[in-house]
């Protein structure tokens, strides 16, 4: 593994959106002897299929998994991650929204304590999303959503029984934590990132994923 190298990994339906997605990227800081890598994932079957062939194709020590709705803010976003990876060798994957007990529904926004802060537009309008604070330089959770989720270290994305598009996200928390890697949330003052994703759509397949992540994980979770 290259340890100067951020790979930043996208599945891509939307050209335009990614586009914008792009100039935030290219906008930001890069650490002295730094090389960033993209890949643009077209056509993708389903996202865990697509993030391991990205992630096994690339030698980057550090992967960015992010939608191509979501703009990096934080200029300082590559110094801040990688600074925060170096202190901490026990954290394995970074998010910006997530829960610190995903209850037995498998809903992380269901839980009680959760964390993150992100501009979200899933209302229906552009909106600060903050959760409780986050005291010390990261939060330590059970979960994180899918829209970044950025890693120090490469576990395969679960690609057996997750083939759409729904709670890869907690499956990938779950398998870094029974890696023996910590999954964490940063301390930010203002939000590092906007997500532009529009009124949520929780169908297609939605129900029938958290099922496989409940038989998959439910021993796992924290009861309410």
């Amino acid at each position: 593994m290259n340890p100067n190298k951020i790979c930043f990994i996208t599945c891509v339906s939307d050209e335009e959106m990614y586009q914008e997605s792009l100039i935030y990227i290219n906008h930001l800081i890069i650490p002295d002897g730094f090389k960033i890598e993209i890949i643009k994932i077209k056509d993708a079957e389903y996202i865990t299929k697509a993030y391991n062939s990205a992630m096994r194709s690339s030698d980057a020590k550090y992967k960015v998994y992010l939608h191509q709705d979501v703009f990096i803010i934080n200029k300082n976003f590559i110094n801040n991650v990688v600074d925060l990876f170096l202190k901490h060798p026990n954290i394995g994957m970074l998010g910006f929204a997530g829960s610190a007990k995903i209850p037995t529904t498998g809903v992380w926004w269901d839980s009680k304590c959760n964390y993150g802060k992100v501009f979200d537009s899933h209302s229906g309008k552009m909106e600060l999303l903050s959760f409780l604070d986050i005291n010390g330089e990261y939060q330590e959770v059970q979960g994180i959503d899918g829209l970044m989720m950025i890693t120090q270290y490469d576990v395969p994305w679960r690609d057996d029984i997750f083939t759409g598009w729904h709670f890869y996200d907690l499956s990938q928390s779950m398998e870094f934590i029974r890696a023996g890697y910590q999954v964490g949330i940063p301390c930010q003052v203002e939000p590092w990132c906007v997500h532009d994703c529009g009124i949520v759509n929780v169908s297609n397949g939605f129900n029938a994923y958290r099922k496989v992540f409940l038989e998959e994980y439910a021993k796992n979770l924290f009861p309410y």
